[in-house]
């Protein structure tokens, strides 16, 4: 087994606190209905949120995938830091054991936020993934971070 790490940070206008919120706190519910050619639904499994929780997302008609299956590890609402692992799903593609992410929002100097996010592959047996296969991935998930934005800057009250 094989782990592969890669990091990503995206600027956006909107403060931390509001971002983590959107996107982590309330993002199970507000998602599907900002984006739902992305997240058809999010259905908890077991628990509430916290971590621990096991959640099924299943992806809207036409996508590369049906469905994944994450774990909860860590929330820190403080500090706006966010962790979870997929753990099952057919975005495993039988290659990999889990991936897991930390998402990490801090302020930046233009009074909106950076998202850090640290992603982590465990490959099984000989696998390697590369990068350009994860560059597919990670434009899908800023496409949703970007359409929360836009959300958000539509409905400030929000």
């Amino acid at each position: 087994m094989g782990v592969f790490t890669f990091q990503s940070e995206v600027v956006t206008a909107i403060p931390p606190t509001k971002m983590f919120k959107a996107c982590i706190l309330d993002g199970d519910k507000l998602i599907p209905k900002i984006v739902p050619k992305a997240f058809k639904s999010v259905e908890y499994i077991q628990g509430n949120g916290e971590p621990g929780t096991i959640k099924k997302i299943t992806f809207g008609e036409g996508r590369q995938f049906n469905y994944m299956k994450e774990k909860v590890e860590a929330i820190d609402k403080e500090n706006m830091v966010y962790s979870y692992s997929v753990i099952e799903g057919d975005a495993l593609m039988n290659k990999l054991e889990k991936i897991t992410y930390e998402i990490k929002l801090e302020p930046s100097p233009s009074g909106g936020s950076i998202c850090k996010t640290t992603s982590k592959y465990y490959t099984i047996g000989e696998f390697e993934i590369k990068e350009e296969a994860i560059k597919a991935g990670k434009e899908k998930t800023l496409g949703i971070f970007k359409a929360v934005e836009a959300h958000l800057l539509e409905n400030p009250d929000a």
